[in-house]
């Protein structure tokens, strides 16, 4: 212990007080790179909630959103072969290239959710309309007019517009919340690696080592005294503030949405659902349905004769389609539900509001960095034990203009700051619109489409026959690409039922199927018999 006689008078301290003292300049020196360390220990352990949350918390929602698109899929190729046999195996790429696109897109990938629903509706229309006319013969080039006037045809009837509107909102809340958190983490670990000036390890030293020096080293600097210190070191985080608890509200009502309406686990059950009521619904309306595609594309050629397939060979007694119940749904390995895993989101996101302006205060209580706030007397004042005087600032770089500890230029905000306030508007930005199930990377090409739910948006033309009473038929579009600038032509696959054509004709596989259908009527639910064009 250094006192009395065995201190030194050292008038070359840049720091501490230079008057009777127990350290030489390069002790103090040292001493004032140990108060460096000390602090950013402290501000990574006290943000370490932070950091462990997003990581965390983000890893284990990305397992199982990834895992439900999995289960999902392989739900429906089970049950959809036990129900279909070799029709769903022989269309099955259609299939698989839907969830293809639906990871892409979780994935971050710059893909249209409502481009790729509408090419999926648009290639099993022609898959279907093939199976429900086994007579006759189709061209690619007629199966593309089919195609083309889907959206006034209506051959699934609402369920593509449900469909879409379910699944759009959710896989958009899901990639923001996945996102958010992920941006998260990155700015928590931004901010928190920095490099005190030279004015801020005055401060520190001061508060900390100074009393050593004085022969003090128990001596804990006064809790006003910290908090100056902390608000001039931190006053640049302090500037976080307002859009951090933007941030935090955003993520905080996104995963609101996704434990009620945006419900990712119910989204992704309902896609093998609702593509059995579409085909259910064109089955049985296949007639009215195929008499107005005759009319506006053309009459088909008729195939050849051929031999009737043997009903073991059509599938005709394939079990019936049937969806999960509750107790038989297949867990994920993440081994919980959406409920929770939002539940426990939740409960951490509410501590992490003003974190930043806090930030200094929750340094300031910790009993080995400040004293009680009940020792305002027997506490390091910057110069001796006694009460410390000066005001304490308020929060942020503005407000240090008169900080007595820190000298802060105000005039010149941190560029590191800025660019991390930047980034959590454009996180903000991306939760608020998916909220309102609006993915903002797809604001202008999908404006008025629906995607972000807005169903009264959504428009039918009125070129399509029966649409009005004396509505003539629409002539057949031509082949050349400008008959639909608005999307360009899709590459027809060569390998599937469609794919192996041979002059034209369709496979046997799929040409002879007017016995092979009824297991698409046969399903858990019952659908009311009407005239399809109203």
């Amino acid at each position: 212990l250094c006192r009395g006689p065995y201190q030194i008078y050292e008038k070359h301290l840049r720091l501490c007080p230079q008057d009777y003292t127990c350290c030489s300049s390069q002790m103090e020196e040292t001493l004032a790179l140990q108060s460096e360390r000390d602090f950013l220990k402290s501000v990574e352990n006290h943000s370490q909630f932070l950091l462990t949350t997003f990581t965390q918390r983000q890893r284990r929602f990305d397992e199982f959103f990834r895992e439900l698109i999995d289960l999902s899929e392989k739900s429906m190729n089970q049950m959809f072969t036990k129900t279909y046999g070799r029709l769903f195996t022989q269309n099955s790429h259609v299939f698989q290239e839907l969830f293809v696109e639906l990871r892409r897109y979780y994935s971050g990938g710059s893909v249209s959710l409502t481009e790729v629903l509408s090419d999926f509706w648009s290639r099993l229309v022609e898959r279907v309309f093939t199976l429900v006319n086994p007579q006759y013969q189709f061209s690619d080039d007629y199966l593309e007019c089919v195609s083309k006037h889907a959206e006034q045809l209506q051959p699934f009837g609402d369920v593509p517009r449900k469909l879409r509107v379910q699944v759009s909102r959710a896989f958009i809340a899901a990639r923001a919340l996945s996102q958010g958190l992920a941006a998260g983490r990155d700015i928590v670990n931004k901010a928190t690696k920095m490099t005190p000036d030279s004015e801020c390890m005055r401060g520190l030293m001061r508060q900390w080592y100074c009393p050593l020096c004085r022969g003090m080293p128990s001596l804990r600097p006064c809790r006003a005294f910290c908090l100056n210190v902390m608000k001039g070191c931190l006053a640049n985080q302090a500037d976080l503030d307002t859009e951090w608890d933007y941030f935090i509200d955003a993520l905080y009502h996104v995963a609101e949405k996704l434990e009620g309406p945006f419900n990712m686990e119910l989204a992704v059950d309902s896609i093998s659902v609702k593509v059995s009521e579409a085909i259910m619904h064109m089955q049985e309306n296949s007639v009215s349905i195929s008499t107005k595609v005759f009319q506006g594309c053309g009459n088909p050629r008729p195939v050849p004769a051929r031999s009737k397939r043997s009903p073991k060979e059509s599938g005709g007694n394939r079990r019936p389609f049937r969806t999960y119940t509750p107790d038989e749904k297949p867990t994920t390995a993440a081994g919980t539900n959406l409920d929770r895993l939002v539940t426990e989101l939740k409960e951490r996101l509410r501590p992490m509001g003003s974190f930043w302006v806090s930030l200094p205060h929750t340094i300031c209580n910790d009993e080995k960095m400040a004293a009680d706030v009940t020792n305002e007397d027997r506490c390091w004042n910057g110069q001796t034990r006694g009460r410390y005087l000066p005001e304490v600032m308020g929060d942020g770089l503005a407000n240090q203009i008169n900080n007595p500890e820190v000298e802060v230029d105000i005039g010149r905000p941190d560029v590191k700051t800025r660019q991390l306030i930047m980034e959590l508007r454009v996180a903000s930005n991306k939760l608020r619109h998916a909220q309102s199930g609006q993915d903002m990377d797809f604001m202008d090409s999908e404006e008025g489409s629906g995607s972000g739910g807005d169903d009264a948006s959504e428009r039918y033309n009125d070129d399509w026959p029966g649409y009005g009473p004396h509505s003539p038929p629409f002539s057949k579009p031509p082949r050349n690409a400008a008959s639909n600038p608005a999307k360009p032509p899709r590459v027809r696959e060569r390998n599937g039922p469609k794919g192996n054509r041979n002059h034209g004709r369709v496979p046997s596989a799929t040409s002879q199927l007017a016995s092979s259908l009824l297991p698409f009527l046969v399903l858990p639910f019952v659908l009311m018999k009407a005239p399809w064009w109203r």
